[in-house]
């Protein structure tokens, strides 16, 4: 861990959001905006991430978000902030809802609704973590694997991301797989300490949830994030968080894809901690186009 870090706190920065909660009208209104970065285009996660900010800004902190489902409407512009408006549905004895629309130039980039819950006691049960894992630590960071390459993108994701990705899988940076195969695994967690806020902790996995998981499709086809004149997006996104956990500590992110057909894949992913819990389930369909498709 570096003590010269400016990843987390970056991070950090970026899913606070700002907002004056007298500025409302049937929405709460927060502001996001983008850090400096190598494409124009908002990567996914950090609307996600945002977006589930602003949700749990208009809830109490013993009541935390326990899902959501979102769809991404249009492609984010990083040079441009991001708007949050927040709508109350409904709040009961146990359960909130709200709805949150991520807008940019007047129009919205994501589309989401998220539950939130009271903790309470029930029936607890969970799939067991993969066994034969290899420690985090043994494996290569991503600035080992390519933070050797003169490119603007290969030196973002190597030292600009705020999160250290671990590939338990063969990386498909540069090159398709040896196998086949539709499943990736990462380990993952944040560059630095997180404060003690659960709500910023929850945010920032919905986040970090984007990174990977439409990369089963693409080990399952052979291809690499570089096939030439491939066009990938994310189409929907929904997340379930089940168990408290901390993004500082290092995530198990186990992935499958189920079925891919008209040019969209269907991947899902499940992220255990450290000592076996289960403590989120993902699952994303993405757009996949490739040069000979219409």
């Amino acid at each position: 861990m570096s003590t010269n870090d400016t990843t987390t706190p970056q991070l950090i920065d970026l899913l606070e959001l700002s907002g004056d909660p007298e500025a409302r009208t049937d929405e709460d209104i927060f502001i996001g905006h983008t850090p400096p970065q190598a494409r124009n285009r908002v990567f996914g996660g950090q609307v996600l991430g945002q977006s589930v900010m602003a949700a749990s800004k208009t809830i109490a902190p013993d009541r935390p978000i326990h899902s959501m489902h979102g769809y991404f409407l249009r492609a984010g512009d990083a040079r441009l902030p991001i708007t949050f408006g927040v709508q109350r549905l409904r709040d009961g004895r146990s359960f909130s809802a709200r709805r949150v629309h991520a807008y940019q130039d007047g129009v919205p980039i994501l589309s989401m609704i998220a539950s939130f819950q009271t903790d309470s006691e029930g029936l607890d049960h969970q799939d067991p973590m993969p066994v034969d894992v290899p420690d985090p630590e043994s494996l290569p960071s991503t600035a080992d694997l390519i933070g050797n390459i003169d490119h603007p993108v290969a030196k973002e994701f190597a030292f600009q991301r705020p999160f250290d990705i671990r590939y338990i899988s063969e990386p498909l940076f540069l090159k398709g797989p040896g196998e086949r195969t539709a499943t990736n695994a990462v380990w993952m967690k944040t560059n630095s300490p997180m404060p003690d806020d659960d709500a910023l902790h929850r945010a920032a996995l919905a986040y970090a949830s984007d990174y990977t998981l439409l990369e089963p499709i693409l080990r399952r086809h052979g291809l690499s994030w570089i096939t030439p004149g491939m066009s990938v997006a994310s189409l929907d996104h929904a997340m379930w968080w089940h168990r408290p956990f901390r993004v500082d500590e290092w995530l198990l992110y186990v992935q499958q894809s189920p079925s891919a057909s008209g040019a969209r894949g269907l991947a899902s992913g499940r992220i255990f901690n450290r000592a076996g819990q289960l403590v989120a389930t993902v699952a994303q369909e993405g757009m996949l186009r490739l040069p000979d498709e219409d």
